[in-house]
C-alpha cells in the first residue's frame, strides 16, 4: 500500500509552513508527500474563477496561483527535506514549465491531477520524461480515461489510476467505491482511492475493496485558510487512517484457509462442549432432547453436534445431573 498525504496549497505560500507539514507527515507513517507547482503565468490567466472564492487577498485566481510559487531552490530545498525523513517528494505539474522545474527538482514519478486527464500537451511532456504517472480519474468518464490510457501505453508510460470524485468535501453517496474494481478490471494496472471527504472512512472502504494507493489532503487543522481545508484530515486523523490502512492490507495479504482450522485444535478443545444430562436419569431411561444439556471441556462427553444419534437411545447406568453423557453409557 502506498500512502501519499497531500499538501497542495496547505502552506498558503509558506515556505516554513511547507517544510513543518514535512516533518508532521513524516511522523504519520505515510509513503510520501504530494504538494502542487504552480507557475501562474504558464498554467492561468487572469481570467481564470475560483473554485472557492475564499481569498481575501488575491484579487484574481492567477494572483493566488502566483502566491502559491516557490522558487527552483526552494524545491529541491523541500525535496532534500523530504528525502532526509524518509518521505517519497511528489507534485503535480500544472503546465509544462512546472514538469521541467520538477525534472531539475528530481522527482520519481508523476501525479496527474483530475483537471489535467484530458490535457495530452501536459501528458506529453510528462511521457517524454519516461517516468511513471499516477492519474486521478475525478472528472473523466471512462471514454476520456480509455483515449488517456491510449496515449500513455502508446508512449509506453507506467501509469495507475486513482479512483476520484471532484467535490469538496465529497459526501459517501460520492465515494464511488463500486469504480475501484471496475477500474481494476478494465485497466489491469495498480489502481487507487484519491480522497476529498474529511473523514477516514472512505479511503479505509477502499483499501478493504483493493485500492494499492491512497491519496488525501492533510491539513494542520480545518480552520485554517486555504481550499481544500474543509475536505482534508488533520495530521491526527492521518495517523490513524494510517495505522488502520496498514492492519486492513495486512490482513488481505494473509488470506484464511477456511478448510484449513487446525491452528484452532487447542481452542476448540476448551470452547466446545460434549453432552451432560439435566436431571437426574435411571438405568433403562429413554433419553429425549429435554433431557440433554452442553458443558465444557470438549471431550469428557458425546460431542454436541452428535446429540441427535443418542435421542431415544436407553441408558445402561444411572446419571446425576449435570453428568457428562457417553457412548458407553447408553445401550445402542
Amino acid at each position: 500500500m502506498f500512502i501519499i498525504a497531500e499538501i497542495a496549497q496547505a502552506h498558503d505560500g509558506s515556505l516554513g509552513m511547507a517544510h513543518a507539514y514535512i516533518d508532521a507527515v513524516a511522523k504519520t507513517g505515510c509513503n510520501a508527500i504530494k504538494f502542487q507547482t504552480h507557475i501562474a503565468e504558464a498554467e492561468s490567466s487572469i481570467h481564470e474563477p475560483f473554485r472557492i472564492q475564499f481569498s481575501k487577498q488575491d484579487t484574481t485566481r492567477m494572483e493566488y496561483w502566483k502566491r502559491m510559487e516557490f522558487t527552483l531552490e526552494q524545491w529541491k530545498e523541500i525535496k532534500q527535506h523530504c528525502d532526509e525523513v524518509g518521505l517519497e517528494f511528489l507534485s503535480s505539474p500544472f503546465s509544462n514549465a512546472a514538469v521541467e522545474l520538477l525534472e531539475k527538482v528530481g522527482v520519481k514519478q508523476y501525479k496527474v491531477g483530475s483537471g489535467e486527464v484530458n490535457n495530452f500537451v501536459l501528458l506529453e511532456k510528462i511521457a517524454q520524461t519516461r517516468k511513471p504517472v499516477i492519474i486521478s480519474s475525478g472528472m473523466s468518464s471512462f471514454a476520456e480515461l480509455d483515449k488517456t490510457v491510449a496515449f500513455l501505453k502508446s508512449r509506453k508510460v507506467a501509469y495507475a489510476i486513482l479512483q476520484c470524485t471532484t467535490a469538496y468535501p465529497t459526501k459517501p453517496k460520492q465515494f464511488g467505491l463500486n469504480i475501484i474494481q471496475e477500474l481494476k478490471k478494465r485497466y489491469k494496472v495498480p489502481i487507487g482511492f484519491s480522497d476529498h471527504s474529511s473523514s477516514i472512512e472512505a479511503c479505509i472502504a477502499a483499501t478493504a475493496l483493493g485500492a494499492e494507493i491512497l491519496e488525501f489532503h492533510v491539513v494542520f487543522d480545518k480552520e485554517m485558510f486555504g481550499p481544500d481545508t474543509k475536505s482534508s484530515l488533520t495530521i491526527e486523523e492521518t495517523t490513524n487512517l494510517v495505522n488502520a490502512v496498514r492492519n486492513i492490507d495486512l490482513a488481505l495479504q494473509n488470506p484464511i484457509d477456511k478448510n484449513d482450522n487446525s491452528e484452532f485444535t487447542d481452542l476448540k478443545q476448551i470452547f466446545e462442549k460434549s453432552l451432560a444430562v439435566n436431571k437426574n436419569l435411571k438405568k433403562g431411561d429413554i433419553i429425549t432432547f429435554l433431557d440433554l444439556e452442553t458443558k465444557k471441556p470438549k471431550g469428557f462427553g458425546i460431542l454436541a453436534s452428535e446429540y441427535e444419534h443418542i435421542i431415544g437411545k436407553k441408558l445402561n447406568k444411572d446419571l446425576h445431573q449435570w453428568d457428562f453423557l457417553n457412548y458407553k453409557d447408553i445401550t445402542e
